[in-house]
């Protein structure tokens, strides 16, 4: 890219290390004052509950008083509150509480289902029974519903639609995912310990689709199509589940990062057992309960035990502890058929709860927990918490979905040049950075006579098997003696250390002023 900058001064340098690991984030002085602090930008948690009675109806007509919210074991006020019924958003009678900002009473509430296909453990006959019933359950879909689909196949995530409502877009992506290759037969046997290593692959990149499309409107679900995920034990090469439980080991810890993905944009999932029925249950053994199956050891791993000889049992164990992590639901055995039409029946009525938090933005987990203090006989359906979540956390979201689906985060006026590389030890290279942009596509403050600025920059590489690296974000000091004019640019450099192969990147720049993201992307590296 040529740069021709009219301010051949203004230049800092940085060092930004990149070994595709995760790397600790180097403290770094600013000479900015406070003014420069980003504004907390106070945002409503939605909470969706769904409340039965003990044979699974629906209950419909309880008012904000019927519920309490707690947070972190503390009660918190409802602020917002507002009942779905079949579809429709419902005007609540208490004056005290107001209706949740995005939905308009007596009208249509859509539902944004963002549906996930990993091929990478797929069976094609398996798979494509699935699709081609989610096809002819569109016909379920509201007025105001949307779709999105993507697939992964162990290296890539790829975008067959985005959000749409059009039935005809949405069965050609579905089509089109029936076309393309599955791997399963391949890992069918004898894994070993690669099952693991290929499960974080996926459930990674289902959290990255996640993050991807956090925007999504209305209540949000993700139909996870999957089969031959790990299980705690063959996920760690362990021989029993009482192994893995006395080492530690946890279905949180395979899968937290989807679950928190979700919950920290407000998704439910609602994974797809694509295999199906797959037979009866082992042997009845006696003193082990109705269930005939021995338990290998009194407790549960992640909350969900694990049974021998019944590797079934133990894959759905992983489907219901994504769904009851999120306040979704396992579509399990036969209802793996029907999949879209009991999520579409299941995601129409329910209580949508809101409340504004205090912000302090450092992303953690809070807890969170509904009551019927009034109704002991009913139940509850929620997800379990929420993310205090950074402007940071944020723009990597925005950068990382550029790098999976295309398409770019923000204003695509950041420019980045790459000199020759230079070997840095066992097969890494330091790669010689040059960023520019307008100074006319940021905002900058007069402070003591100079234009100032603060801003961030971030950068996201993937190799060819999917591989991803997120060095930490780069502080740029801008401080110019002059208010900038038009074609004035600002060049800040850099060293990159990669991995000796090539890499797509996604770069950006963001503004905390303004909250604005310039961007660009390409290649580095040698091919």
């Amino acid at each position: 890219m040529s740069m021709k900058p009219n301010l051949p001064g203004l230049r800092a340098a940085a060092t930004v290390t990149c070994l595709l690991a995760a790397l600790p984030a180097a403290a770094q002085d600013s000479p900015l004052p406070d003014l420069f602090s980003d504004v907390i930008d106070v945002r409503v948690v939605n909470v969706e509950v769904v409340v039965t009675d003990r044979s699974g109806n629906r209950i419909r007509g309880l008012q904000p008083g019927d519920f309490e919210l707690h947070v972190d074991g503390e009660t918190v006020p409802i602020d917002y509150f507002t009942e779905v019924d079949e579809g429709r958003a419902l005007e609540a009678s208490d004056e005290d509480v107001g209706s949740v900002p995005a939905l308009t009473p007596d009208e249509p509430v859509g539902t944004s289902y963002l549906v996930f296909i990993d091929d990478l453990f797929a069976i094609k006959q398996r798979r494509d029974r699935v699709l081609k019933r989610l096809g002819e359950d569109l016909v379920r879909l509201g007025p105001a519903d949307r779709v999105a689909v993507v697939a992964h196949d162990g290296h890539e995530l790829t975008l067959l639609t985005d959000w749409t409502g059009a039935r005809d877009d949405i069965e050609t992506a579905l089509l089109e995912a029936r076309e393309r290759k599955p791997y399963g037969l391949m890992y069918r046997y004898g894994m070993g310990s690669e099952r693991g290593d290929k499960t974080r692959r996926s459930v990674m990149a289902a959290a990255g689709a996640v993050r991807s499309f956090a925007n999504a409107s209305g209540r949000k679900v993700m139909l996870l199509l999957i089969e031959g995920w790990a299980t705690v034990s063959d996920t760690w090469n362990y021989r029993s589940a009482y192994a893995a439980a006395s080492a530690g080991v946890t279905l949180d810890r395979l899968y937290g990062p989807l679950v928190n993905a979700a919950n920290m944009v407000g998704y439910s999932l609602y994974p797809i057992d694509l295999p199906g029925l797959q037979g009866a249950p082992g042997p009845p053994i006696a003193g082990f309960g109705t269930a005939g199956v021995a338990p290998v050891f009194a407790g549960s791993i992640g909350g969900y035990a694990m049974w021998r000889g019944v590797p079934e049992q133990r894959f759905h164990n992983v489907l219901q502890f994504l769904a009851e992590e999120t306040g979704g639901l396992p579509m399990i055995n036969s209802f793996s058929k029907k999949a879209l039409a009991e999520t579409a029946a299941d995601t129409r009525s329910y209580y949508w709860l809101g409340f504004d938090p205090p912000r302090n933005e450092d992303d953690r987990l809070h807890d969170i927990e509904v009551r019927l203090p009034g109704h002991p006989d009913l139940r509850v359906r929620t997800r379990e918490h929420y993310l205090d979540m950074s402007r940071a956390t944020e723009v990597g979201m925005l950068v990382e979905g550029a790098l999976l689906l295309g398409g770019s985060p923000g204003t695509e006026s950041l420019e980045v040049n790459f000199g020759e590389p230079e070997k840095a030890g066992f097969r890494q290279l330091d790669v010689p950075m040059t960023i520019a942009f307008p100074l006319e596509d940021v905002e900058l403050l007069p402070v003591n006579g100079q234009w100032m600025n603060e801003l961030e920059f971030r950068i996201r590489l993937m190799n060819k098997w999917g591989d991803q690296a997120a060095p930490p974000a780069v502080k740029i000091p801008v401080v110019i003696p002059k208010e900038p004019t038009r074609g004035d640019f600002f060049i800040f450099e850099m060293d990159l250390k990669i991995r000796k192969r090539e890499h797509r990147f996604v770069a950006a720049v963001y503004d905390p002023l303004t909250g604005e993201l310039l961007s660009t992307k390409g290649t580095v590296g040698p091919r």
